[in-house]
C-alpha cells in the first residue's frame, strides 16, 4: 500500500504520494484551474517542513520535501 503524506494548502487538507511536492502541485491544490492559466504567478510559502526545508518560499518550477502536517500558503502575486 502506498503511503501518503498529509499537507495543508490554504487551510485545506490534501494528500501527496511523493516525498517532494512541486510548485505546480501545491498551486493546483489551491487554485484548481492553474494548469489552464500557467501565466498567472503565485507566491507559495511554507512552514512545518522537514529538516531539509523547515520553512521558506517555494519558487515557480521548484520542489520541496514534505512531511505530515506541513502547511502551505498560496496567493496570486498580481503579476503576470
Amino acid at each position: 500500500m502506498e503511503e501518503k503524506t498529509n499537507i495543508v494548502v490554504n487551510g485545506t487538507d490534501d494528500k501527496v504520494k511523493t516525498e517532494q511536492v512541486t510548485y505546480a502541485t501545491v498551486v493546483t491544490f489551491a487554485y484548481p484551474d492553474y494548469p489552464h492559466h500557467p501565466e498567472i504567478i503565485y507566491s507559495v510559502t511554507y512552514k512545518g517542513g522537514p529538516s531539509q526545508n523547515p520553512e521558506g518560499t517555494l519558487p515557480s518550477g521548484g520542489s520541496v520535501y514534505v512531511k505530515n502536517g506541513m502547511r502551505f500558503k498560496v496567493s496570486p502575486t498580481g503579476q503576470s
